[in-house]
């Protein structure tokens, strides 16, 4: 086995690049993990680059926890992996790594690699669909058409939502929503308003998804929902939202708001609209590997690990039409 070991790191404020690190081993209970590819979170890795809001101003830094490998060597009392099996877990942008046996997810026969890589992204915005409770027939917005977006509009769909209507200041960013079938990708104008009443048969969405993480975008969201509607607070805001007088936005209109950040899970077991990482990892793993989940639109760059440092210089551009990035980490 190899005896070198390269990692991701932010290493100060804006500056990414790949640097040689520690080669780990499996410790009792863990899998020793060669990654095959990983990929980025453009929202949430941008934000720690930059030092936005709501992240740390510690350098440097770890990033990455979307990884897919392959078991080079199973520590004492694991059961039910072997070496040579491929694995998704939650490490960081690493060559090896190795996690808890019990925090990672067997990937399907046949699921390719770039796909099984977006397993982390689905199961974020998946706790957000399971704790918007959409019955079916219920109309839905998401504001906001990059990954996390796109990933709650198809899941929405999957709940029974209907119409599910996507939202964005970017005609680029609508094009992907239209590419995976939205019901309708809405421009973030002037219109916006009767544009949705047309869609909801005169109505507002009974459930509204904030996506973006912009400050500004929460009043939009509480505008948007109908009286007694729910708005889920899925993208991780930074910023602090200055502007709801919560007594016209909420209180008087009998919202719902919920919190949907995914770090708020059972720990065990799963309950009815909160499940475990585990058990959502898996079923959004099922849901790539049956293609009912669609992300090949979704991968739109490709580096090698060596050129990490271009991947996140591109992210820090905060290009529109760049989505999906993945790192390959077999290229020599």
């Amino acid at each position: 086995m190899a005896t070198r070991n390269h990692q991701v790191l932010f290493i100060e404020k804006g500056i990414a690049g790949v640097r040689e690190c520690v080669m780990p081993a499996a410790g009792p209970g863990e899998l020793l993990i060669r990654a095959r590819v990983s990929l980025l979170s453009p929202g949430t890795e941008r934000a720690w680059l930059l030092g936005l809001s709501n992240t740390s101003p510690r350098y440097p830094q770890g990033s990455g926890y979307s990884h897919i490998g392959e078991v080079v060597a199973v520590g004492p009392g694991v059961n039910g992996w072997q070496v040579g099996d491929k694995v998704a877990s939650r490490s960081r942008h690493c060559m090896y790594a190795t996690a808890p046996a019990q925090s990672c997810n067997r990937i399907p026969e046949g699921l390719a690699d770039e796909r099984a890589a977006f397993f982390r992204l689905a199961s974020i915005a998946m706790q957000a669909v399971r704790k918007a409770r959409i019955e079916l027939g219920e109309p839905v917005a998401v504001i906001g058409c990059g990954l996390i977006g796109l990933m709650a509009m198809q899941l929405a769909r999957l709940n029974g939502g209907l119409p599910v209507l996507s939202i964005d200041k970017d005609p680029r960013r609508l094009e992907f929503a239209a590419a995976l079938n939205a019901d309708a990708a809405l421009p973030a104008d002037d219109n916006l308003k009767p544009a949705l009443r047309e869609r909801c048969d005169g109505d507002e969405p009974a459930v509204v998804f904030e996506a973006t993480g912009h400050p500004q975008a929460i009043p939009i969201a509480f505008d948007l929902a109908r009286f007694g509607g729910r708005v889920l607070l899925l993208g991780s805001t930074r910023g602090e939202t200055e502007s709801v007088n919560f007594y016209r936005d909420v209180h008087k209109k009998g919202l719902i708001v919920l919190g949907a950040h995914e770090s708020v899970r059972p720990q065990r077991d799963s309950a009815p609209g909160w499940w475990t990482h585990q058990a959502d990892q898996a079923t959004a793993l099922k849901l790539l590997a049956g293609g009912r989940l669609v992300v090949g639109p979704l991968t739109t760059h490709r580096f090698a690990w060596r050129d990490a440092a271009e991947a996140y210089a591109t992210l820090i551009r905060w290009e529109p039409e760049m989505l999906g990035a993945i790192l390959d980490w077999q290229t020599a």
